[in-house]
């Protein structure tokens, strides 16, 4: 029993916590910093003021997590971020197809309770901080609403990704708030002030039909005149969740101070839409549907930005510059919306594509002015415009990640944030983030540490693609379809390919190319060749006059015909889609963007893949076959498809496909990884979309390393992730090791992008 007189003054329970990073903001980009840094080996705290993590991407919110995929409505094909936050989104999928977000909760959760280094403080906000200096952190001090207890956390380190940027306001860091002027960066994109300079909060609503007629009796504060709304006619009782993301309200106040401002006004709007829905008499289908749940707090689009060393521009997203401190990237669309948001006239959003994904540098991710302050997540340092693109969640995370690995350097040297720049670390930065299955555009992976690099690497066989077979499936040639083809330096082979017409017409085929090898908008027309179409069943043989000056993706793009249908294929190669000039209108893709000519963004066409079942390739027969799945790709330090394939992939028939490593002297090895195809194209939204299996099609689920003398040493059934990291128990000393994989079906051949030994 406790009793207490009273009469004093009291102060709270206190705890101290010493660690090498301390981490604020428990959105997936604090969280893939959180769990990059504990890996690294360095102990972490990961300070959450809400009860789960996700932020954005949580059960609280329910926003899908998104990057450079968008939907898969852009030209950036095998694009879905690497490293952490693939594996959280490959897990989430393999989990959750369907996309809850409780489960997805429960994912981020997991992954974090796995990590021995990071102590987890949910319910608990940072109010303080100590510096030991006008430019360094000291610590922080944060309150935990659930034990009422106060923490006084101590580190060499603090990465803010708070999304407010709470530990770098406090600190003192440079910020800014609202839209650079046109003039000061050249962005030709910079919005009026009729537009509005900030983006604002959404909030969601989920419905649910309960098998009998439901009421609803509205709130007094909810909207009682819904036509308020300019789009009001957008309401309908089949969408909900963030489907709704263009129910959006706060631009034109402050997003940090006036959020529940924002909150009360996003409430009166949904739960007035929802009144309209029910009530109205003009959704008879709505009857049995009841409002299953609302958002409690608002999804924050934009608050402060803080600067770094550098800040990326639209230039940079748009021209895809190139950086030699590049750490991440990203491929959003340059996306701005409204500030007056659902009150607007205007669309709910606009967005301008770029060509392919961009670099995103190191010198962006730190303060400028607070010199042990990392940057992640939103607040990173990118203009408003640029910030259009880089804000999304699965970008940021990526980003994140970098912030991590950096301060895994910043303590085994003893240096600050930007010292692994002008000290000359950004090649041990790259390289251990590139290990680890992160991408980053333009840079390949040398790792002097990877002992298969100096081994001889073959295999039982090599794909030598001359042949996707017919399935008897037809598709009409409604929208133009193209066939990416990857084709080495040189003079282009024979195609061939068969069509089927109800009557005589003409098929016009191009030949097309990307004017940057390592993008996929294939907007150069090298040659075309119009054919005539017999009603019936044709062959279409094509010797394109081309000549390949760098190996990469060719589009045999068959235009635009209804009345001429193509036979697909149902096989399905690691590095192969057919794309489609169809329409995306989820990511503003019509087909072809045509922005004004005074925006600085290009004009060009959408080449997408359909999602899965959908998406088969065009069958065809190459003369003389396509040889871009070589064993050495395992070595060549690109982990996806870019301009090649990058992937060894095993001949359909091969019964025991396996890649054999040699070397000329005994090696110890202790670890090993693998990368396998995920299908770094599907988008695998977290979220609401739900995905046609839990499993992609590429993986490889089983198989066998044994060593030099036929001994398994490691066996693994019923695997579904990218990266697998072999920790033998006993270090293995052998000459060679050998991995037998399992076709992951009949219909897609087996397929590894890397193998590397430690």
């Amino acid at each position: 029993m406790i009793i207490s007189q009273g009469g004093e003054k009291r102060v709270l329970q206190s705890a101290g916590l010493q660690v090498d990073l301390a981490v604020i903001g428990g959105g997936v980009s604090g969280t893939c910093a959180a769990i990059t840094a504990a890996r690294e080996g360095l102990k972490v705290v990961l300070v959450q003021d809400r009860p789960v993590l996700g932020g954005n991407a949580s059960s609280e919110v329910r926003l899908w997590m998104l990057g450079a995929t968008s939907h898969m409505g852009n030209n950036n094909r095998w694009a879905r971020e690497g490293g952490v936050v693939d594996e959280l989104m490959v897990e989430n999928v393999y989990r959750n197809p369907e996309g809850n977000p409780l489960i997805f909760d429960m994912v981020l959760l997991d992954k974090v309770v796995a990590e021995p280094n990071i102590t987890l403080l949910l319910n608990t906000a940072v109010y303080d901080v100590e510096k030991s200096s006008a430019d360094e952190i000291s610590s922080l001090k944060a309150f935990c609403s659930q034990n009422s207890t106060e923490y006084i956390i101590t580190a060499p380190l603090f990465c803010d990704a708070s999304g407010d940027g709470i530990v770098a306001f406090l600190a003192g860091a440079a910020f800014r708030m609202g839209a650079e002027s046109k003039e000061e960066f050249g962005e030709l994109f910079a919005p009026t002030k009729e537009y509005g300079e900030l983006l604002g909060h959404s909030l969601y609503f989920y419905s649910k039909d309960t098998g009998k007629p439901v009421k609803f009796v509205a709130p007094s504060y909810a909207l009682d005149d819904i036509t308020k709304v300019p789009r009001f006619r957008n309401f309908n009782a089949k969408e909900y969740g963030c489907k709704l993301w263009w129910l959006e309200y706060g631009g034109r106040l402050d997003t940090v101070h006036d959020t529940e401002k924002i909150k009360w006004e996003l409430w009166k709007v949904a739960y007035g839409a929802w009144n309209y829905i029910k009530n109205s008499g003009n959704f008879p289908e709505a009857e049995n549907l009841t409002l299953e749940w609302i958002g409690t707090i608002p999804g924050k689009r934009e608050s402060r930005r803080f600067e770094g060393e550098y800040m990326i521009k639209q230039q940079d997203v748009v021209q895809q510059h190139l950086h030699d401190d590049a750490v991440a990237f990203g491929g959003w669309s340059i996306d701005l919306h409204p500030a007056d948001g659902v009150f607007s006239e205007k669309p709910g959003c606009n967005q301008w594509h770029g060509k392919g994904i961009y670099q995103i540098p190191y010198r962006s991710l730190y303060s400028r002015n607070i010199k042990n302050l990392f940057l992640a997540g939103r607040i990173i340092s990118a203009t408003h415009v640029a910030f259009g693109s880089t804000r999304v969640m699965a970008t940021a995370a990526h980003a994140a990640q970098a912030v991590a690995m950096a301060a895994k350097i910043c303590k085994d040297r003893k240096i600050l944030p930007a010292d692994v720049y002008h000290q000359g670390f950004i090649t041990e930065l790259q390289t251990a983030l590139l290990r680890t299955g992160h991408h980053i555009p333009n840079v390949v992976l040398d790792d002097p540490e990877d002992l298969v690099g100096t081994a001889v690497v073959t295999a039982s066989s090599e794909l030598l693609l001359d042949e996707l077979p017919e399935a008897g499936l037809l598709k009409p040639l409604e929208f133009s379809i193209a066939q990416m083809i990857p084709l080495k330096k040189g003079k282009c082979g024979t195609f061939s390919f068969h069509a089927e017409s109800e009557e005589a017409t003409e098929l016009e085929v191009q030949f097309r190319v990307s004017e940057k090898s390592t993008n996929h908008t294939p907007e150069i027309i090298l040659d075309k060749i119009i054919l005539p179409v017999n009603a019936g069943r044709n062959e279409l043989r094509l010797q394109f006059d081309v000549e390949m000056k760098d190996e990469a993706y060719a589009f045999v793009t068959f235009m635009k015909n209804p009345k001429i249908k193509l036979h697909f294929s149902n096989k399905r190669v690691t590095g192969i889609l057919s794309v489609f000039n169809s329409i995306n209108k989820a990511v503003s893709n019509f087909g072809k963007q045509t922005p004004p000519a005074d925006i600085g963004v290009d004009e060009f066409e959408f080449w997408c893949p359909k999602r899965r079942p959908e998406g088969q390739n065009v069958a065809f027969k190459y003369e003389p076959g396509i040889d871009a799945f070589q064993a050495s790709n395992i070595t060549n330090g690109i982990d996806r498809p870019a301009a090649a394939t990058n992937a060894w992939v095993a001949d359909w028939n091969d019964e025991n496909p396996t890649i054999t490593i040699d070397w000329k002297e005994t090696k110890t090895i202790k670890r090993i990884e693998i990368l396998f195809d995920t299908d770094y194209d599907h988008p695998m939204e977290s979220v609401l979309m739900g995905h046609p299996e839990h499993v992609m099609p590429f993986c490889v689920r089983d198989y066998v390393i044994k060593d030099g003398e036929g001994k398994v040493i490691f066996s693994k059934t019923d695997n579904y992730q990218t990266r697998n990291i072999i920790e033998l128990d006993q270090p293995v000393n052998t000459k060679s090791l050998a991995i037998s994989l399992v076709h992951p079906s009949a219909d897609v051949p087996a397929a590894l992008f890397s193998v590397r030994c430690y």
